[in-house]
């Protein structure tokens, strides 16, 4: 544990769900863990005791990606943590596969409409179609421009033109939308819609005033800061300003709210934890600023700066979009300037 998560109280200790199983964290709300086959190696999904038209259920929140793996543990799920009550409802936060993976698989079964924000349910049907934003000519091309030089890894990129339909293969035909101050009533009590931006297009947390909890979806984690990042969709975007003043929005939150992250263990701490992203992307962006009064940075030439460790092709595109998006946040704050080279790469110094 390091000194920030130290700050942070964890009720349940190291206690995790086992695989196809549930922890109970407060009256009504399950906890499942799901693995995941990348670095970031699991999502927490929750389960919610609901009632809809006067029929007992439950309403899903994430789904996990679309693999044999997490279709079994849910199999699992279905058999032994439902009380013999089906699913009435899943709600995903937002588009990205780890979430909204299985949500076409798990309404089919149970003939349960999905609940999503428009802005994050028309993407993911957009990118179903092709890797928006995720691989393909596109986003190799914005990621040179950016000064992404190894060909190996352009090449890769170039060839992950599937790579969301191949973790998210389809989704449902329809939807219900879900907006910011939208109260959904569930198992009797009110949850409140909290949207955020500059993770996902339109993420949708969930707070529930009566039980002090939050599910936090990808914007509040306790170990990580959630990837902010720039893509080829929008490539002049400032998304971690809207990150920032989105997570604001949490501090009007209990102090004591029990925050159920979508990685990472349920916690309590959240304006703690405000604090501390605030600051990490403060010392993020100083670092940023340094680099480029050295002498002017492309993106990539950020990577060394923002991330000491070795990173895999995966986490260096989201470490790519991350690192662009600190530049422009500097450069849309007007700190820097950005300049394009005869060689086709954008490069940031100070203005």
């Amino acid at each position: 544990m390091n000194a920030q998560e130290a700050e942070l109280l964890y009720p349940l200790g190291d206690a995790l769900p086992a695989a196809g199983a549930t922890l109970e964290l407060a009256p009504g709300v399950k906890w499942i863990r799901m693995g995941l086959p990348f670095a970031l190696d699991h999502i927490n999904l929750w389960l919610l005791r609901d009632e809809i038209g006067g029929q007992r259920g439950w309403t899903v929140v994430d789904c996990c990606v679309s693999r044999d793996e997490a279709r079994a543990q849910w199999e699992q799920i279905f058999s032994g943590e439902l009380e013999d009550l089906p699913i009435l409802r899943v709600i995903v936060t937002h588009m990205h596969p780890d979430h909204i993976g299985l949500a076409h698989w798990l309404c089919e079964r149970w003939k349960a409409p999905l609940w999503i924000s428009a802005t994050d349910y028309n993407t993911a049907s957009l990118s179903i179609r092709g890797s928006t934003g995720f691989g393909g000519e596109n986003s190799a091309g914005f990621f040179a421009s950016h000064g992404l030089a190894n060909p190996e890894h352009l090449a890769q990129i170039r060839g992950r033109s599937n790579y969301y339909p191949g973790l998210v293969p389809a989704v449902p035909a329809s939807f219900h939308r879900m907006m910011d101050g939208q109260v959904i009533r569930i198992g009797g009590r009110d949850w409140a819609c909290i949207s955020g931006y500059g993770h996902a297009p339109e993420h949708i947390a969930l707070s529930c005033a009566e039980l002090k909890v939050l599910i936090s979806g990808d914007m509040v984690l306790p170990r990580i800061s959630t990837n902010i990042s720039v893509y080829d969709v929008e490539p002049e975007s400032d998304p971690l300003a809207l990150f920032l003043q989105s997570i604001d929005k949490f501090g009007a939150l209990h102090a004591d709210t029990l925050v159920l992250p979508s990685h990472g263990k349920p916690f309590r701490g959240l304006h703690t934890r405000i604090a501390q992203l605030h600051a990490h992307h403060r010392e993020r962006l100083a670092e940023v600023m340094q680099a480029c009064a050295a002498s002017p940075c492309s993106g990539a030439d950020i990577l060394p700066v923002m991330f000491k460790r070795p990173l895999d092709l995966h986490q260096t595109t989201f470490a790519m979009g991350e690192a662009v998006a600190h530049l422009h946040a500097l450069w849309f704050e007007g700190r820097l300037r950005r300049q394009l080279g005869q060689d086709g790469v954008y490069r940031f110094d100070p203005a």
